[in-house]
């Protein structure tokens, strides 16, 4: 299915394909999370598994959701029975986060290339002004997950995921060959999500989706290359409430907004994070004046300027970038997103961008100059493979889309599998639909 067509399809449509049956519906309802600030007192406090977020070589991110107002906690230690646990509480200096909806904790100050064990909890709160507030009861997770730090001697392996939207069914079968192939982390290559105007709707895709594999990212971190659809609807204006930003120290007071952007060691890998943003331009009046894409784009390459230039990340034997929106495109036909006003000229088929010359002109030199080989991109629902030409030496690898029921097998869901395999960067294209290798290549 085309990417225009497939989004036209409704969420109600999406439920349907994915539970099949009414029974179904039912089943799920009755096993959903109860909504946020339920004033049933008996619901669990804590409603989903945790979520790895974020991960570096010294800190990484825990998030979860909650029914009721709560302040949130995560207990870690280097010990399997957590006997030399550390409690870190949600929030940070000076006020610590009490909300009804998601727990974020940041774990900081950590060694990388390490192993730690982890349980999450949570207070459910009594508020009642500035000084009427109580913690009514204390909760703690029976599990004991873990998780391993990024680093030099981090196993040289990740897999990519694209432009799920929503599609659960399609989500499924992705996790599942995620937890076959064991990587050291998953980065999320965009578009996640639709337009979601709420934020159960958005915790429901990150947080406890109907899948087999609920605890997918408990023990499986995840980074996140955010699409153009990630940042549509009123919730998703805000996905830090639920994807959480690094912490301050973590970044340059220049990079305060580039939260997301991340540059990681994975042994012989380094893995370089972008933000392509919107697919239309800010001067669309569809946005009306809402959209600040082409400063942040700008502000990207600065950051990215210094982050190719840290040691961790240029002493790498193979560095590689990924973004949602692909930075080449060989049809002329294809709007490369930068036609003035409204994105809309007869010479293209589209009326939004298919991939992203502004992005390419600001971040491609600075990847040419660093020796990027691979590069992983997304948002056309079509896998292909770009090889180097003369006006870029990487290698464009495009993901595919979430749908299960179209007989083109570049359409069809597929997990993208890197790993450094006898000195070289080895990556497998895994179609989830038929269950095998569609694709390989070395470099």
């Amino acid at each position: 299915m085309k990417r225009r067509h497939f989004l036209k399809v409704s969420t109600l449509a999406i439920g349907a394909s994915v539970l099949g049956t009414n029974e179904s519906l039912a089943n799920m309802a009755s096993n959903a999370p109860a909504t946020a600030g339920d004033a049933n007192d008996s619901a669990p406090l804590i409603n989903s598994k945790p979520m790895l977020q974020n991960f570096a070589e010294t800190s990484i991110g825990v998030a979860f959701s909650v029914s009721a107002l709560a302040n949130g906690f995560v207990v870690y230690g280097k010990k399997k029975d957590l006997s030399d646990g550390k409690k870190v509480w949600c929030g940070g200096y000076r006020i610590m986060d009490m909300n009804d909806q998601v727990m974020q904790v940041r774990l900081t100050g950590l060694e990388p290339a390490t192993t730690y064990y982890y349980r999450i909890g949570a207070n459910r709160m009594h508020y009642g002004g500035g000084y009427d507030m109580k913690i009514l009861e204390t909760v703690e997770d029976d599990v004991i997950y873990s998780f391993k730090t990024a680093g030099r001697d981090a196993q040289s392996h990740f897999c990519v995921i694209n432009d799920t939207h929503a599609h659960f069914d399609s989500f499924d079968l992705l996790t599942e060959k995620i937890c076959q192939l064991a990587p050291s982390c998953v980065v999320w290559n965009g578009d996640g999500c639709n337009a979601e105007d709420t934020f159960e709707e958005q915790k429901e895709i990150f947080l406890y989706p109907p899948i087999k594999h609920r605890d997918y990212a408990s023990q499986m971190p995840y980074l996140l290359c955010p699409g153009n659809h990630d940042g549509r609807g009123k919730a998703n204006r805000h996905l830090e409430k639920t994807w959480m930003f690094r912490q301050p120290e973590e970044r340059s007071s220049r990079d305060w907004d580039l939260g997301r952007n991340f540059a990681v060691r994975l042994g012989d890998i380094a893995l370089v994070g972008l933000d392509t943003a919107e697919d239309k331009l800010d001067s669309n009046p569809a946005f009306a004046n809402l959209y600040n894409s082409h400063a942040y784009r700008e502000a990207q390459a600065a950051w990215l300027k210094d982050a190719l230039d840290r040691p961790e990340i240029k002493n790498a034997q193979y560095i590689v970038a990924l973004c949602h929106t692909p930075l080449y495109d060989s049809d002329s036909k294809h709007n490369p997103g930068d036609v003035a006003p409204a994105d809309y000229d007869p010479r293209y088929d589209t009326d939004y961008a298919m991939w992203q010359r502004t992005c390419k002109e600001l971040w491609s030199p600075l990847l040419e100059k660093a020796g990027c080989k691979l590069l992983i991109c997304a948002h056309t629902h079509e896998f292909r493979v770009d090889k180097p030409s003369k006006d870029h030496s990487w290698t464009q690898v495009v993901g595919a889309g979430p749908d299960l029921d179209s007989g083109v097998t570049e359409h069809q869901p597929a997990v993208i599998d890197v790993r450094l395999n006898g000195g070289k960067l080895h990556i497998d294209v895994h179609n989830v639909v038929q269950n095998k290798i569609i694709y390989s290549l070395d470099i």
